[in-house]
């Protein structure tokens, strides 16, 4: 049976994923704010059935409180010991089943220490595709800050996201991409693929759209944290840097310090 996913906005700029079932269970990701949740729940007649959480920023965790005050359900999420409404821990190898479908737990350290993502490989079924939902270790066109972790950490991390089936869809938890392009077009000018994606995302933001989900296909094209062996993109980032990048993770590094200067 698919899953019906849906974006839930909140605050500025963040996106609680809704995962709905046919029988009108939901199981929500990362409510940092209850109130949307709760009328966009009461709005469509849907139960609420559990909650996922990737990392312990109150971005993603505030509404935890309200929630479980209208509905006493399982909290998935990171075994960091940040979060104490948690009922369910959650470490690299895990695996957890939402409305029948299977998660693996990976771990990917560098925005906050626990961070993790829930993966679900998919099948041969049309409309069982791979889904990722990463939290803010992947961005579209971009990634998350580094606030507790390393440059070493986040690139290792965002290279196990780019190995992933190319046909994975990406559900990231904020509405970043248009600043997020506009920074890689800065730093892979030569890049077609990014042209063209940024058109076609200013198109639905006018139309007040989601860019998400994304693709790790997509990601791979666009996205320079995810491009820090491709040549050109070296070039262009040694020439703005003044200095010789001679590996992935410098190129990495560099991109991030930059992405923070921004």
């Amino acid at each position: 049976m698919a899953l019906t996913i849906s974006p839930i906005p909140a605050f500025t700029d963040n996106y609680i994923w809704a995962l709905q079932n046919a029988e009108g269970q939901v199981y929500v990701v990362d409510p940092g704010d209850a109130a949307p949740v709760k009328t966009w729940l009461a709005e469509r007649q849907l139960t609420l059935a559990g909650i996922l959480i990737t990392h312990h920023h109150k971005d993603h965790t505030g509404g935890l409180d309200d929630l479980l005050a209208l509905a006493p359900v399982p909290v998935y999420g990171p075994a960091g010991g940040h979060i104490r409404q948690l009922d369910h821990s959650l470490e690299e190898g895990d695996q957890i089943t939402v409305f029948g479908h299977q998660f693996d737990i990976m771990e990917t350290p560098g925005h906050t220490l626990d961070h993790i993502v829930y993966f679900h490989p998919g099948s041969d079924e049309a409309d069982d595709p791979p889904l990722l939902f990463c939290g803010d270790t992947l961005f579209a066109g971009g990634c998350g800050r580094i606030f507790e972790g390393d440059p070493p950490m986040m690139y290792n991390s965002l290279q196990r996201l780019a190995a992933l089936p190319a046909a994975t869809q990406v559900f990231c938890a904020h509405e970043y991409t248009l600043a997020n392009l506009a920074f890689a077009a800065g730093t892979d000018p030569d890049n077609g693929d990014l042209v063209e994606r940024q058109a076609t995302e200013r198109s639905k933001r006018e139309r007040q759209r989601p860019t998400l989900p994304s693709t790790i296909a997509l990601e791979l094209r666009t996205n320079p944290f995810l491009r820090c062996h491709n040549p050109s993109l070296q070039t262009a980032v040694q020439q703005r840097v003044s200095r010789e990048l001679d590996t992935g993770l410098e190129l990495f590094t560099a991109l991030r310090r930059l992405k923070d200067q921004a």
